[in-house]
């Protein structure tokens, strides 16, 4: 078999329709693929590569690792140094009350961790979360992503979860003395870039503060200076009670996490112990990569331009095609007529050497979000192809 054969037999697909790019390397913004092509990375593998492919500091700390151990333990028995370094640095980088961190492996397993934590530290069992949400595929993490069409071939899934309307003040009534926690993306990214009003969010906290509910925000696509700032919540000045973290954490390797202050998180050590437990969690290799990928991000000051970055981004892609464009730093979902002209225009930019993607929840959307690294120059270059592609649409 060649290599397609064994991809569409041997490896287990997503959807009948893969892309199939057959991948050769990848620095910086752009991936190459066997004949030598390249294609501006303009998603971030969706939303993991904020600072590039192989920066190399996260390529040095990742060599560094390897020569000294992998794995020796599951999560949370042995004292390793970049587990350690790496909670030092999100301390440093987090408000005060989210001081203690569990390493997992995905975004998915911080989302089951952070729901079995409000659980466990309310006593409480219902879970509110919001339609049209995404949090993940296993069953905790879809049983709160509000979106029926995916979860209707696994039922039964998690009891008493609860779904309102996001950006919805009213809906904020169904939260009570009852409700075990809020779990609640920043900002809805598969829905389609959905941004809420401040005045929302901080009636949220509010009314967690109010019902001794615990607020989840899961920032996996939103944190690591992606929307303009180190995590959104910082531009609805909030803080969340448990702040779910992955994708650009590990600047391109697997690691997630769930952050939440040392008195809840004493919590999932007794009663049972082990309350969460993961193998590979904290990896010590990606561990070691993270801490080198949030240095990257302060020392380059990457986040600076964020804004500016992303709203030129939006100024040029103004077009007679375009319906609507919702941006918050680069993060981008830019509104097509429908499906087909969508999937249209995402083929299209990837033969003319750029990679945008589509929307889970939103197919009528495409997404742009590339890393933080993007010149300027480089975005006038790629919007211009872009502007192209639409004017190339029958």
């Amino acid at each position: 078999m060649d290599d397609k054969e064994i991809f569409h037999t041997l490896q287990a697909q997503t959807t009948p329709f893969p892309i199939g790019l057959e991948i050769a390397r990848a620095e910086g913004l752009f991936i190459y693929d066997k004949s030598g092509k390249a294609y501006y990375d303009m998603v971030s593998g969706l939303a993991v590569t904020n600072i590039g492919h192989r920066h190399p500091k996260v390529i040095k700390a990742i060599k560094n690792q390897l020569d000294t151990h992998l794995h020796v333990m599951p999560y949370g028995e042995f004292i390793q140094t970049p587990q350690l370094k790496l909670a030092e640095k999100l301390n440093e980088i987090l408000p005060e009350n989210l001081t203690t961190s569990y390493f997992v492996n995905s975004g998915a397993e911080a989302v089951e961790g952070a729901l079995k934590l409000a659980k466990r530290y309310s006593g409480r069992e219902e879970i509110i979360a919001c339609h049209k949400s995404y949090h993940g595929s296993t069953h905790g993490a879809l049983s709160v992503s509000g979106n029926p069409v995916k979860q209707s071939a696994f039922k039964p899934l998690l009891p008493d979860v609860n779904f309102i309307e996001f950006n919805s003040t009213s809906d904020l009534e169904k939260i009570t003395e009852k409700t075990a926690c809020v779990i609640i993306e920043t900002v809805q990214g598969d829905a389609g870039v959905r941004i809420p009003a401040k005045e929302y969010m901080k009636t949220l906290r509010t009314k967690c503060t109010e019902t001794g509910t615990l607020l989840i925000l899961d920032e996996i696509q939103t944190g690591f200076g992606r929307t303009g700032s180190f995590f959104a919540f910082e531009q609805f000045e909030i803080t969340p009670d448990i702040l779910v973290i992955a994708k650009a954490l590990g600047g391109g390797m697997p690691i997630g996490a769930f952050v939440s202050s040392k008195k809840n998180m004493d919590c999932l050590t007794n009663n049972p112990m082990l309350g969460h437990i993961t193998t590979f969690g904290g990896h010590p290799v990606n561990c070691a990569a993270a801490v080198a990928n949030i240095n990257v991000i302060q020392e380059e000051n990457l986040v600076a331009d964020v804004h500016k970055k992303g709203v030129l981004m939006k100024q040029l892609l103004s077009h007679s095609l375009v319906k609507e464009i919702r941006q918050i730093g680069l993060m981008l979902a830019i509104d097509l007529e429908d499906e087909e002209i969508t999937q249209q225009v995402v083929e299209g930019c990837m033969e003319k050497g750029i990679i945008a993607f589509w929307f889970l929840s939103c197919p009528a959307s495409f997404r742009l979000a590339p890393p933080l690294t993007i010149s300027f120059e480089e975005i006038e270059r790629v919007c211009e192809v872009i502007c192209g592609v639409f004017d190339g649409v029958e």
